[in-house]
């Protein structure tokens, strides 16, 4: 039976590369001379540090374009709060998301029956698996599901037959 999988995961070596290129932009940039201006990566976690918040903003303008140039959507990244730190500096801590929530998988999957489609979808984990019978029927879950679940980018793999 022809089945797929839904995930939702952020390619972690184009995610470094991006960090890099933000780190390299902001060395040359003039504005960023002699400030502690900064990008840094651990895992699955990016800290932004500048010296004010605004100056912070153009840091985090710049790693979104760095990503978005490498194909990483923008909306797996998941900012938390900015935090004042010694002196005038001010870090962001902004986390990269792996995985669908349960909360968006269960959508998933209530959007899925609510379209009477010929097709089961049940959770697996980090992931929604939904099968079908014909490989038409599963081509035509995904766009329902690119045009129903915006605000999570979802990719489709695992694709059987």
């Amino acid at each position: 039976m022809p089945s797929f999988d839904v995930v939702s995961e952020a390619d972690m070596i184009e995610v470094k590369n991006a960090v890099e290129q933000s780190q390299k932009e902001i060395a040359t940039r003039f504005d960023f001379k002699g400030t502690g201006a900064s990008v840094e990566q651990k895992e699955a976690e990016l800290t932004v540090v500048a010296d004010s918040e605004f100056q912070l903003q153009q840091v985090r303008d710049v790693l979104t374009n760095k990503l978005a140039k490498r194909k990483v959507d923008v909306r797996f990244l998941d900012e938390g709060e900015i935090k004042k730190i010694g002196g005038d500096k001010v870090k962001q801590v902004i986390k990269v998301k792996n995985g669908i929530e349960s909360d968006d998988a269960k959508k998933i999957v209530r959007v899925i029956k609510d379209s009477k489609m010929k097709v089961q979808a049940s959770i697996q984990g980090d992931s929604v698996r939904v099968t079908g019978a014909k490989r038409d029927d599963l081509q035509a879950a995904m766009q329902l599901l690119r045009k129903e679940v915006p605000e999570t980018p979802l990719e489709f793999n695992n694709f059987r037959d």
